[in-house]
Parts: structure tokens; C-alpha cells; sequence
């Protein structure tokens, strides 16, 4: 344990606290010292009891207040960390709602192009069984004209 010798309100006291808390009860005491101080500047000197009170009520106004503030702050994170979680949601929703939609697509444009494929065999077809056609008529009428 550490010592650390301060003064309040004019009196020296000896404090202790853990090993390597020296520098931070010093300055919880230099605050503590400085509100103890405004408080009497700015009601008089009511008593040395009465002062450590109002200054404890001070700080533990202060105290609850940033208490209060902070837990507000952790509901605000908390709501929009479930906005955040929500808008992720509909984004993946949006993107598997797109990847089916695309899936789709290629689907009926593999169909189309099967389609397209198969009518262009099929008028190819029909155009060569009309050159047909038309070459034997053309045969046709050539050798009755010849005859």
C-alpha cells in the first residue's frame, strides 16, 4: 500500500491506496479540494460539516447525471445498433431477392436462345425444303417446256 500526504481545506491528511493509484487519488483530491472550495467561496463558511456535505451531494449529483447521460448514450448505440442490424437484414434480403431475379433471367435467356436456335433450324429448314421445292418445279417446268 501507498501512502499519499495532501492537503484539504488547510489540514494535511495521509491517505492510502494501492500501488500505482498514487497520481490519481492526488487528482481526485486536487477536484474534490477545488469543488470544496467554490462551494464555500460561493455560499460562505457554513461549517466544515456542512460543506462536505453539500459538496458530496454536489458530486454525487454529478455523478448520477453522467451516470444518467451514459446510459442514455449505450440505449442510443443499442437502437441504432438494431437499425444497423435491420438494415443489414433488408440489404441481404435485397441482394438474395436480386440473385434469384438474375437466376431468372439467365434461365429464360438460355430458354430464349434454345428457342431462337431451334427457329433458326427450323427456318433454315423450311428454306431449304422451299429451294427444294422451287428447284424441282423449276426442273419440273423446264422439261415439259423442252418436250
Amino acid at each position: 500500500m501507498a501512502n499519499v500526504s495532501i492537503k484539504f481545506n488547510g489540514k494535511e491528511f495521509l491517505l492510502s491506496c494501492e500501488d500505482g493509484q498514487e497520481d490519481q487519488l492526488e487528482e481526485l483530491l486536487i477536484q474534490l479540494n477545488q469543488k470544496f472550495n467554490k462551494i464555500k467561496n460561493d455560499l460562505g463558511n457554513l461549517g466544515e460539516n456542512k460543506l462536505l456535505l453539500i459538496t458530496a451531494v454536489k458530486i454525487m449529483d454529478e455523478y448520477y447525471e453522467t451516470q444518467k447521460k451514459v446510459e442514455q448514450k449505450k440505449k442510443e448505440l443499442n437502437d441504432l445498433s438494431n437499425k444497423f442490424k435491420e438494415l443489414k437484414s433488408l440489404i441481404y434480403e435485397y441482394r438474395d431477392k436480386k440473385e434469384n431475379e438474375i437466376s431468372k433471367l439467365n434461365t429464360k435467356h438460355i430458354h430464349l436462345k434454345n428457342e431462337i436456335e431451334l427457329s433458326q433450324q427450323s427456318y433454315e429448314k423450311l428454306i431449304d425444303e422451299a429451294t427444294n421445292e422451287i428447284s424441282n418445279f423449276v426442273k419440273k417446268a423446264n422439261l415439259e417446256n423442252l418436250s
